[in-house]
């Protein structure tokens, strides 16, 4: 019997050390093969780009976690990167359509504006979500229609060039040798941790993905809590928005297309339940750095970029079967 109960425990043991720690080890043998095959892999220099490939990312991955631990879905942060970069780029332009906007106004005003816009469209999606009942799915597939139309509207479908010097620090300036982006993203990751970990509002966001009907019989407000998820995520959108158009130092109308696919990879390869209720922040920011460490690691072994999203793909599917026989034992 003892031997039984010795076994039966080192089975649970070993299955509870993999749901807690896999993905990290993941990461490990994808570095470690990266940097076997490649020489130039873990150089300073390449790890420098690799942390900034994945900040705009990682800072969507961040919201999209918000979301999908409460049960729902996020399909219009590539729009919404796209609006929110034109838009808070035309406050930050010196090209000659600067006169049309006032621009350039200073940087803070272009970067709440930027804010401001992503938050406009969550909290759209967030009403439509929250207090009308329709499904995630089609009303962020609605956003994401809508956003890619006003983008091209507010634009005119060109670019928005030129941008000031102090709007393109934040995608290209550096603080003590670290990139810009790759530190916002560590201060947006420590926000989300700490909400998520520390606070009540984290612990109502897991209610809710856990079980929306035993939340709301527990006294949870959770129409206020799906509406502020979607704030947040498309809050977050608006900031990688900007990330974006400072890094590339021009604001494209066709930016952010596919960017919600890597999101979700990241978010799903990281360990969260795409039903909600389980799922942690670091398993984000490592399912973020695998995505770029995988997209990196092939670029530098010269194997083209329609083999990367097989590969992402592959990734997608293996996560969300591992979590269903997690979740239903199978």
């Amino acid at each position: 019997m003892s031997e039984t109960r010795s076994r039966w425990f080192t089975a649970e043991r070993r299955r509870t050390l993999i749901q807690e720690y896999g993905i990290f080890l993941a990461f490990l043998i994808l570095a470690a093969i990266l940097s076997v095959s490649n020489e130039f892999f873990l150089t300073p220099g390449n790890i420098s780009n690799v942390l900034l490939q994945t900040s705009i990312n990682g800072v969507l991955a961040v919201g999209m976690t918000f979301v999908i631990l409460t049960g729902g879905i996020d399909l219009s942060v590539g729009s919404v990167v796209a609006l929110a970069g034109i838009v808070s780029a035309s406050f930050a332009t010196t090209s000659s359509t600067a006169a049309i906007y006032g621009a350039p106004y200073p940087v803070i005003i272009a970067l709440a504006v930027g804010v401001a816009v992503g938050v406009a469209c969550g909290a759209l999606s967030g009403l439509i979500v929250s207090y009308f009942s329709v499904p995630a799915f089609v009303t962020t597939l609605g956003m994401l229609s809508a956003a890619r139309g006003l983008t091209l509207i507010y634009g005119g479908g060109r670019p928005v060039p030129a941008l000031t010097p102090e709007f393109r620090w934040i995608g290209t300036g550096h603080v003590l040798g670290i990139p810009a982006p790759v530190i916002i993203l560590a201060i947006v990751f420590g926000l989300a941790w700490w909400t998520l970990t520390r606070t009540r509002f984290g612990r109502y966001i897991y209610a809710v993905g856990g079980n929306a009907h035993a939340a709301k019989t527990s006294g949870i407000d959770v129409v206020r809590i799906r509406f502020v998820v979607y704030v947040i995520s498309a809050g977050l959108a608006g900031l990688a928005g900007m990330l974006l158009s400072a890094r590339t130092g021009s604001a494209l109308p066709q930016a952010g297309i596919a960017y919600e696919l890597d999101a979700i990879a990241a978010v799903v390869i990281g360990g969260t339940s795409l039903s909600g209720g389980i799922g942690r922040i670091t398993g984000t920011l490592i399912g973020a750095l695998i995505i770029g460490v995988m997209n990196n690691g092939l670029d530098l072994m010269g194997i083209q970029s329609y083999y990367q999203q097989v590969l992402k793909g592959a990734l997608i599917v293996g996560a969300v079967m591992l979590d269903q026989k997690r979740s239903y034992g199978a």
